[in-house]
């Protein structure tokens, strides 16, 4: 249990940064966390404080190809639209923040254990490990931005991230709100796709 931890960065509400973050980057500013309805049709997530208060939520239409999502404050502001778009074989997802900051994440994210993914448009990176359930965001310079870990094993999806850098708080809730949907999508590929070569001869 206790390798556990240094290798799984979840922790929940009020349980304090987890231990190897701390040993790595020093004590977060704070903590938020993050709780899907899994079972509706529409993506719904809660982006919660240390007391469990909702600070944003993220509402999702599924549409055909092109999923959107909004993210709004709990006091009904407009944070970020966020856009799915299937290109070959990959998603991209295109991030517009209401200041007007554009940026895209796109999946090629997950061909690797360890993979470290440029975020286009922001001149950050997001180095992450899908098995570990743990990804880090960097900016430019190299310094931490954030550590986001994920639950294990839950029936609603949960994740953790411990913020070093409060002035990013909004673009980080919409990484982490993007981040959510690659894992799920690609959840739900590998899950329908089980049953071996894919055989789809969508246009």
């Amino acid at each position: 249990m206790g390798m556990f931890s240094k290798v799984h960065r979840f922790h929940e509400a009020g349980e304090g940064a987890n231990v190897n973050n701390v040993d790595n980057f020093g004590t977060p500013a704070y903590s938020l966390y993050t709780s899907t309805k899994i079972f509706t049709l529409h993506h719904h997530i809660d982006i919660m404080d240390d007391n469990e208060n909702v600070l944003y939520t993220s509402r999702s239409k599924v549409i055909s190809l092109h999923d959107k999502t909004e993210i709004y404050k709990a006091t009904g502001e407009h944070v970020a639209h966020i856009q799915r778009k299937l290109l070959s074989l990959h998603e991209r997802h295109y991030i517009t923040m209401d200041s007007g900051l554009e940026f895209q994440l796109s999946n090629e994210l997950f061909h690797i254990i360890k993979d470290v993914t440029n975020l286009i448009g922001l001149d950050w990176q997001l180095r992450g490990n899908i098995l570990g359930l743990n990804f880090e965001l960097y900016d430019k310079d190299g310094s931490i931005i954030a550590v986001i870990g994920q639950k294990l094993i839950s029936i609603h999806d949960k994740f953790c991230i411990d913020i070093y850098k409060p002035e990013y708080e909004e673009i980080i809730v919409a990484i982490l709100v993007t981040l959510q949907h690659m894992i799920r999508d690609r959840q739900n590929r590998s899950s329908s796709s089980s049953g071996g070569g894919s055989s789809s001869s969508g246009g």
